[in-house]
């Protein structure tokens, strides 16, 4: 079984970098926004999707960074196989999601909201200079950190 997951890289005016803070069944991550494609939908379209459901913003997806060319068993389901694709997402307006200055910071709000579906999130941007491929938890997104990190050093 696969599953499909597409990721965007969001870099801010002084190349900070985009990343999600989630809690899900007790375990923290740090990863890139997006997630899993839909039957039927196209990986941009996808990734437009994710935007606007987690963060309520409007994108334009632009190039395309990396697809995942190694095994990778998922950390949430037995026996999946993750194939992760990444591209790079313009905002195409101010972010009006919560934009957190430390990692994990969850108010009341999403904690209760955590109390009742197990998962969470809150996002942040990284400065440059603290980014790495350390800045993130899962196998994959720290190949893709590797690149970012170039990028914009």
């Amino acid at each position: 079984m696969f599953n499909v997951r597409v990721y965007g890289i969001l870099l801010g005016h002084n190349q900070e970098v985009l990343v999600a803070d989630e809690l899900i069944r007790g375990k923290y991550y740090t990863k890139f926004p997006g997630g899993g494609l839909e039957f039927g939908e196209g990986t941009r379209e996808c990734l437009r999707r994710e935007f606007k459901e987690e963060m309520d913003l409007d994108v334009r997806v632009g190039d395309h960074i990396y697809t995942t060319d190694f095994f990778q068993l998922s950390a949430f389901r037995e026996g999946e196989q993750i194939i992760s694709i990444y591209y790079h997402v313009h905002a195409l307006e101010p972010i009006k999601a919560p934009l957190r200055d430390t990692p994990f910071h969850f108010d009341e709000q999403q904690m209760e909201l955590y109390r009742k579906t197990g998962e969470i999130e809150t996002f942040r941007f990284i400065e440059p200079g603290n980014f790495s491929p350390e800045s993130v938890t899962l196998p994959i997104d720290k190949v893709v950190a590797g690149m970012v990190e170039k990028l914009i050093r």
